[in-house]
């Protein structure tokens, strides 16, 4: 049996279609310092083990940023994508975000990973890392009147560390970072925070700053347990 050319030209246009592949319903932006970013296998983010239980969870989600890991932490379907930038203060984070919201796609949900963790460091103003924090959910807003921001009250360094000013500058945020959530919570744009010091301890780090393995878990399960009622199925 013989088949015409315009035949076949109808079998190649209708009979061979694909179906479209379907967007991400969550776009999530990880902005931070080194815990965001990770150096595995010397230090690792919380990133993998949060997409992890996302996926294991059938979340459709996409991590968008500018970065990406290189590190595949065994699994080549990792979304490698983030803005966590090492030694970065809030002041230099605030400086590029502008720009990183011009080179994304818009972010349904933003993650602030330890905010004014180096300032702490490095030992900068307390009241500028606060008015550079509240700079960074104005711009979010402004950007996305509707974005979810999830905060965190960051997770100590080593014991070992806090002690003097980084402790009293630590414990204050502590303070602050609640009070600035709840100022900045919108009808449509909601700032929630998530403590990620509560049931933390040092065997959780792999230097007196970062995260080993296990504590990248208890950070990422932290994150998840607030993504999961925030997030659309």
């Amino acid at each position: 049996m013989k088949f015409s050319t315009h035949f076949l030209l109808i079998l190649v246009l209708f009979g061979c279609k694909t179906d479209p592949v379907e967007e991400a319903k969550n776009k999530i932006l990880p902005i931070g310092a080194s815990r965001v970013e990770g150096d595995a296998p010397e230090y690792y983010s919380y990133r993998y083990p949060l997409w992890s239980e996302l996926i294991d969870n059938e979340w459709s989600f996409d991590f968008i940023g500018n970065e990406v890991d290189p590190y595949s932490y065994g699994n080549d379907d990792f979304d490698p994508d983030h803005e966590g930038h090492g030694g970065w203060t809030s002041g230099q984070i605030l400086a590029s975000l502008p720009n990183w919201l011009n080179t994304i796609d818009t972010p349904d949900v933003v993650l602030i990973s330890s905010p004014g963790g180096n300032d702490a460091l490095d030992g900068l103003s307390y009241s500028d890392a606060m008015d550079n924090i509240e700079d960074i959910l104005e711009i979010l807003q402004s950007h996305n009147p509707e974005v979810t921001i999830v905060l965190e009250i960051m997770a100590p360094a080593h014991s070992g560390l806090m002690t003097g000013d980084l402790l009293s500058f630590y414990e204050q945020m502590e303070i602050d970072i609640a009070a600035m959530a709840n100022d900045y919570s919108l009808g449509t744009s909601q700032v929630i925070t998530v403590d990620m010091g509560d049931g933390f301890s040092d065997a959780f780090l792999a230097d007196p700053i970062h995260y080993n393995q296990q504590g990248a878990e208890f950070i990422g399960h932290k994150y998840y347990t607030v993504l999961e009622q925030v997030l659309s199925r």
